[in-house]
Formats: C-alpha cells, sequence, structure tokens
C-alpha cells in the first residue's frame, strides 16, 4: 500500500507458535519467486477464472524477510491508505486497488521482540490517530494452483481522535509573528498501531508506526487504512483479533471469527489437507437420522459428536474411530439444535470438519425445550439448565390461589435474557410462594416454576399490592387481579376494592411483606386468611339461627309436621321410582269415544308421574314413519329403560288377536294408517308365544266394555285388570318391582279414576253401541 503525501510508515512483526516450515512463509511476502506461480487470491472473487492478485514487491538483499522474527524497511510501501484526499500516482501493485498517494522513506525499527501489552488508558495530550474499525477477509495464498494455505486479510481504519488546544490572548499574536521563523508545531500525527491475532496453534503480533501530516486531517476523521495481508490460520479456527495504539487512549478494537472448513470452501479442490477428509451427509428416514460417511474401505477416521455451546466450551457426546464407509444411526429424540459432527481422518495434524445440520429442525428445538429445567435455588437464585443456547427471556409472575394464568409483573419488573447454566439472582428483597418463573420463547410460555415450593409450602391466600410514588410524595395503591391492577380505594365490584380500607389498615401497620422496591415502586404481599374466617364466621352464624328459628316452628307444629314429612317422604320416593320407569300403551283405534277413553287414561298415568309413550300422541310420527316402524322404536326403547308394554284389550282387539291366532304366521293387515296395535302384533304375539311376555307387558280391559273371559288366554300369561275397578293393581303393575306402597298406590288409584270415569261413562252411555250387543260384553249396570 501507499501513504499519503508525506506520511511515514515503519513496521515490524513478530510471529509466536508453530512455523509451517516454508522459507518466505511471513505476514507480508517480500519477494516473488519468478518461476513460482503464487499469490493472494480473494475467495469472494473465485466464481469463475482464478486472476492472482499479487503482494507487492518488496527491497531485496537483507531486508528480505524470511519467517518469523523477520523485519521489513517499507520503502515505497507505506501501510496506510488514504480514504478522503486527493489522488496520487498509480498503486505500485494490484493489491489495493484503490490506494492513493506517493512513496516516502519509511526509517527502521528496532529488531526486538514485541509483546502484545495493551496497558491501561491514557489521556490523549491532542489530536492523535487511532484505530476505529477491523475488518477482515478470507483469501488463498497459492504456491501453485492446486497447493494454497488459507489466509486472514485484516484492514484497520483510522481516524484523528481528540483537538487542538487554542492559545490565548499575547501568545496567539506571538504565534502568528513568528510563524515565518519557527517550524509549524506538531507537524505529524504519529501513532503506533499494534495489531495482535491469536487462531491456535499461533499467536502473532504486528507493530506499526503511522505519521500523518498534521495540516491535512481534522479531528474526527478518517484517515485511511492499514492492510495486512496474509495471516494464516487453520481450516474450521476461531481467530480473535486486537487493535490498539501504544500508548493507548481508548478501548481497544476486538473481533473473533469463525474460519469455514473444507465443507464450507467453495475451492476446497485447491487445498491438499482437504482431498483426504471424510465427506458426510445426513438423511432422514421417519423417526431415525442417518449419519452416511462415504471414505474409502481402508481409511481411518474419527467421528466426534458433541454440543456446540454458545457459553462455555463445547461438550462431548459420543466419539469413535472407525475405518471405512459407515451409516449410524440417531434416534429423533437425540436431536438438538447444537448437536454438531466433527470429522476428520486419523493422521497427524489432520484438518477436521464440523457441522451443525439441525439448527433450524422443529424436533430438535422440541427435544431442547422438553430436556430444559428450570431449578429454584436458594437465597433467591434460580438457573435453567439446558444442552443448548436458548433463544428466550424470563419474567417473575404472581400466581393467585384460585387458579387461573400466572399474572405478569412486566413492567413493575423487565424481562431478562436467558443464560443456560447459570446461576442467575432475582431482583427480590424477600420471597413468597406465589412468586413464580415464567421463560417465554417467541411469545409462547415454554417453562414456569413457582419460588421454593418445597421450603415454603403451597400457594397462599395473599393480594399483592402495588404501591406507586407520585409527585410531592402522593401515594396510590392498587391491588393485582385478573382483571387489572384495582385501585383500594375505588368503587368496583371487585374482592381488593370490597376490603380496601381494611387493606390499606394492614399495609400502614406493617402486617404486608415487603417483595420488591425501588424509587417509584414497591409490592407488597398482604395476608387475607383472617378476611376469609371472618366471611365464614357470617355464613355459620345465618345457618345456625336458621337452625334454631327451624326448630321452634317443628315445636309448635309437631304432629302436623310429622305427617306433612312422611306423606314427602313417600311421594319423592315414589316419585322418583315412576319418574323410572316408561310405559307404552297399545290399543286397537275403534271409534273416537274409545280414543278419548284411551287418552284420559294416558293424560292420567302422566300425572303420576310416568313416562307414557301412545300413538294417539304420535300421529305426525305415524304418518312419516308407518305404524310398524313406530312401534319397533318406541318397544325397543321402553324396554331398554326397564319400562312395561300395556295392551288395552277391547272388543276389536280381541278379534285382530283372534284372526292372527288362526291365520298362523300371516299377520292381518292394519286397519288404518294410524293403526298400531294390528302392527304390533306380529312383534307381541311370538314374545307371549315363547314365554318372553311376563315382567314385560301388562294386559287391562274397561269395566262395562269386555268380560274377562273375553281375553284369550294367551294373554292371561301376564297379568290382566280390569279398569277402573283394579287401578291399584295396575298401578302397582307399572312400578319397580318391590317399590309398591299400598297407602300411596290408593291414594293414586283415586285420582287416576276420577280422571277417569267421566270418559268411561260418556261411552258407555252412547245409544246402539254396538259393542252391547253381547258377544263377550257386557253392560254398564
Amino acid at each position: 500500500a501507499s501513504c499519503l503525501p508525506g506520511a511515514k510508515a515503519k513496521a515490524l512483526w513478530l510471529g509466536l507458535g508453530r512455523d509451517s516450515g516454508r522459507p518466505g512463509e511471513g505476514v507480508l511476502k517480500p519477494v516473488l519467486e519468478p518461476q513460482a506461480e503464487e499469490g493472494i487470491w480473494p475467495l469472494l472473487g473465485l466464481s469463475g477464472n482464478r486472476v492472482p492478485c499479487l503482494p507487492p514487491l518488496w527491497g531485496g538483499g537483507q531486508d528480505r524477510a524470511l519467517g518469523p522474527g523477520a523485519f521489513w524497511h517499507l520503502e515505497d510501501a507505506c501501510a496506510l491508505v488514504p480514504a478522503v484526499f486527493g489522488t496520487g500516482p498509480e498503486p505500485h501493485g494490484p493489491l489495493l486497488r484503490e490506494a492513493r498517494g506517493a512513496s516516502g522513506y519509511c526509517p527502521l525499527l528496532s529488531d526486538g521482540d514485541v509483546l502484545c501489552l495493551p496497558g491501561s488508558i491514557v489521556s490523549a495530550p491532542g489530536p492523535v490517530l487511532v484505530p476505529t474499525r477491523l475488518q477482515t477477509e478470507l483469501v488463498l495464498r497459492c504456491y501453485q494452483e492446486t497447493d494454497c494455505d488459507l489466509c486472514v486479510r485484516v484492514a484497520i481504519h483510522l481516524a484523528v481522535h481528540g483537538h487542538w488546544e487554542e492559545p490565548k490572548g499575547e501568545e496567539k499574536f506571538q504565534r502568528a509573528a513568528d510563524s515565518e521563523l519557527e517550524e509549524p508545531r506538531n507537524a505529524f500525527l504519529q501513532a503506533q498501531v499494534v495489531l495482535s491475532f491469536q487462531a491456535y496453534p499461533t499467536a502473532r503480533c504486528v507493530l506499526l508506526e503511522v505519521q500523518v501530516p498534521a495540516a491535512l486531517v481534522q479531528p474526527g476523521q478518517s484517515v485511511g487504512s492499514v492492510v495486512f495481508d496474509c495471516f494464516e490460520a487453520a481450516l474450521g479456527a476461531e481467530v480473535r483479533i486486537w487493535s490498539y495504539t501504544q500508548p493507548r487512549y481508548q478501548k481497544e478494537l476486538n473481533l473473533t471469527q469463525h474460519l469455514p472448513d473444507c465443507k464450507g470452501l467453495e475451492v476446497r479442490d485447491s487445498i491438499q489437507s482437504c482431498w483426504a477428509l471424510p465427506w458426510l451427509n445426513v438423511s432422514a428416514d421417519g423417526d431415525d437420522v442417518h449419519l452416511v460417511l462415504d471414505v474409502s474401505e481402508e481409511q481411518r477416521f474419527g467421528l466426534s459428536l458433541y454440543w456446540n455451546q454458545v457459553q462455555g466450551p463445547t461438550k462431548p457426546w459420543w466419539h469413535r474411530n472407525l475405518t471405512g464407509p459407515q451409516t449410524i444411526t440417531l434416534n429423533h429424540t437425540d436431536l438438538f439444535p447444537c448437536l454438531c459432527i466433527q470429522v476428520w481422518p486419523l493422521e497427524p495434524d489432520s484438518v477436521r470438519t464440523s457441522i451443525c445440520p439441525f439448527r433450524e429442525d422443529p424436533r430438535a428445538h422440541r427435544n431442547l425445550w422438553h430436556a430444559a429445567r428450570l431449578q429454584l435455588l436458594p437465597q433467591r437464585g434460580w438457573r435453567i439448565d439446558a444442552p443448548c443456547s436458548l433463544p428466550a427471556e424470563a419474567t417473575l409472575c404472581w400466581q393467585a390461589l384460585g387458579g387461573g394464568p400466572c399474572q405478569s409483573l412486566v413492567p413493575l419488573l423487565p424481562r431478562v435474557n436467558v443464560t443456560i447454566n447459570k446461576a442467575l439472582e432475582l431482583p427480590l428483597l424477600n420471597v413468597h410462594p406465589n412468586l413464580c418463573v415464567q421463560v417465554s420463547s417467541w411469545e409462547k410460555l415454554q417453562l414456569q416454576k413457582c419460588l421454593w415450593v418445597d421450603s415454603l409450602g403451597p400457594l397462599k391466600d395473599d393480594m399483592l399490592l402495588v404501591e406507586t410514588q407520585g409527585p410531592h410524595d402522593n401515594r396510590s395503591v392498587c391491588a393485582l387481579e385478573p382483571s387489572g391492577c384495582t385501585p383500594l380505594l375505588s368503587m368496583a365490584s371487585t374482592r381488593a376494592a370490597r376490603l380496601g380500607d381494611q387493606l390499606l389498615q394492614d399495609l400502614q401497620s406493617g402486617q404486608c411483606l415487603l417483595l420488591w422496591d425501588d424509587d417509584l415502586r414497591a409490592l407488597w404481599a398482604c395476608p387475607m386468611d383472617k378476611y376469609v374466617h371472618q366471611r365464614w364466621a357470617l355464613v355459620w352464624l345465618a345457618c345456625l339461627l336458621f337452625a334454631a328459628v327451624l326448630f321452634l316452628l317443628l315445636l309448635f307444629k309437631k304432629d302436623r309436621v310429622k305427617v306433612w314429612l312422611r306423606l314427602l317422604k313417600e311421594d319423592i320416593r315414589a316419585g322418583a321410582a315412576a319418574r323410572s320407569r316408561a310405559a307404552l300403551l297399545l290399543y286397537s283405534a275403534e271409534d273416537s269415544g274409545f280414543e278419548r277413553l284411551v287418552g284420559a287414561l294416558a293424560s292420567a298415568l302422566c300425572q303420576l308421574p310416568l313416562r307414557v309413550a301412545v300413538d294417539l300422541w304420535s300421529r305426525l310420527e305415524l304418518s312419516t314413519q308407518g305404524p310398524l316402524a313406530w312401534f319397533h322404536a318406541q318397544r325397543r326403547q321402553t324396554l331398554q329403560e326397564g319400562g312395561v308394554v300395556v295392551l288395552l284389550f277391547s272388543p276389536g282387539a280381541v278379534a285382530l288377536c283372534q284372526e292372527w291366532l288362526q291365520d298362523g304366521a300371516r299377520a292381518p293387515a292394519p286397519q288404518g294408517p294410524h293403526d298400531a296395535f294390528a302392527a304390533s302384533l306380529s312383534c307381541v304375539l311370538p314374545d307371549f308365544l315363547q314365554g318372553r311376555a311376563p315382567g314385560r307387558y301388562v294386559g287391562a280391559y274397561f269395566d262395562g266394555l269386555l268380560h274377562s273371559e273375553a281375553v284369550p288366554a294367551l294373554f292371561r300369561s301376564v297379568p290382566v285388570f280390569s279398569l277402573p275397578s283394579q287401578l291399584p293393581g295396575f298401578l302397582g303393575a307399572l312400578h319397580e318391582p318391590g317399590d309398591t306402597r299400598p297407602g300411596l298406590l290408593g291414594e293414586r288409584a283415586r285420582q287416576v279414576s276420577q280422571a277417569l270415569q267421566p270418559a268411561l261413562d260418556q261411552l258407555l252411555q252412547v245409544p246402539g253401541d254396538p259393542r252391547d250387543s253381547g258377544d263377550g260384553t257386557r253392560d254398564g249396570t
């Protein structure tokens, strides 16, 4: 590079660590052998034909650098590149095409050792040169087209720091008068810039002295950059670079960079150490992940799986020395975002390559949160243990005793970025079991744990108060509730507002625990147990008062109360039993008078209450489904619920039964679209013939319409009752077995008879009724 007009620079390079053994491998190659096809190639410019970008030529003879510890006269090649000044002659070489300026003489530095010791920061006596920014670029240093090494090119940008001290009074005029006779003071700004480069197993330092004409620069102005072409480093290494001045006027610049390995370089064919490297591919197969290593059958190599943690060193997990092609299977539960794979040939000083293929894998991130553990430590400490770094934030929240979500204390207590495997301290004055730590990632809650449950016990019924200090020493207090922070002295219908005065008294009397405090706000936990006890005491007092009044009433109305309680008990038991029984009424639709009688019976049975089903109330369903389908559905539901099917016999029903029995298997056709009785005979009669009727069926007929002998003998295998004369027995058969009570059934029978008798009398008084003809019937007298 070239300098500003009149600028001077001189440099000394000292290399510490392992030497590659090749002559002429300094930081800057001073002499280029004519027959060697070597040069420095920027890696970013290798997308096509490679054009060697040669380093600048240096003076020959004794000034030639022959290895570590050598030094140079930087003749015609000072290390300052101007950034803002005018143009000048073209540069001497193509390495830094933006260089400007003319050559100048650079005196020789001492050949003693250079130590990289920054020292303490001192005040600048005036304007000085300081480094402002470090910039790196990866380049290849090639001896042949297929024999290259990886280098790091470092540029240090310099600027002017500090201001000139203006002279005062007569001194200013005196200096102006003598300006022609006296050489200008501080004609050059001079700086010794140190560049430290560390990359295991080497450590190198460069010391450069730069002088810039003071008349050409202004304070705060950038003056250019110092460029060092080639710091050699191993593939995949981590390099750390520092730059500062001696003496040091500001904090040193530092930069850490991870160099790519053979797998990450597009020019690995030019680096011989990458040729023998085992190549690794990762493939997925269901829940398994396969690591496929494509190497020759006899090649021996090492394989290591490790967790690459940001905080702290890497943590090894699995290591093997293997031979030949290998396929290693991992379960999906073993995947983590920081799980990396390192592979290398088992040779001395071999290059290792590492990949971390699971950084964006959703399964790996799920496994990471499943493996993370939130621990609460004594003395208000907490820690998250996890195999990898977590992009998460932690905050405190308040968990109320009644449940519900934990209420965040942000912005009172700010969020904290999570650092794994490191103990952190909570900003609390006292601990409380209702305080919990929440860990969230991308606004999603991942972990939560309440503080010291084992030592402090379960959650408490405490109220969290937020005290805010306003201007003029004004205080406001609100209670943290699910609906928000409720002011204590408000008309809200919340628990805190109702007990606002009492809570303020507790706070002033020191009964609340201070959890956190700063200059403007404070958090208090106030116990609510005593208010809960007072509320329950009032409830118990009201119950005792009611019991006493009831006892006095019982004393005055003892006999009447006994009767009422007995009837109430029997009615409840009977009603519960009746409600559990369903009844399906089947009858033959002969005329409207008989249908009114059946309807009166069904309505009276519903008052017991019973759940009654009758086709008279389901004409729409009968028209839609048909009589047979409707009967099948009602019969199945009634029998499944433990109910009973009631057969109401009439002259028409008896005739249909006898016709069915005479014809055998062929059932007679229904008499009408709403006649469910005729349709039901195909199912009812087989139950009687096969002995399945007892317990499922009950028979009945009405007094004055049919003689008991007219009922076919087949149906007498079940109880057959005459209504209303045998209503108690009929109602007893409709109840659950063993739940009959004669006294209650008599009262129910009387109610049903009163509802049934008017319809029966009206039917029997119809003149010319065919049922009075004498075949199987009797008159109503």
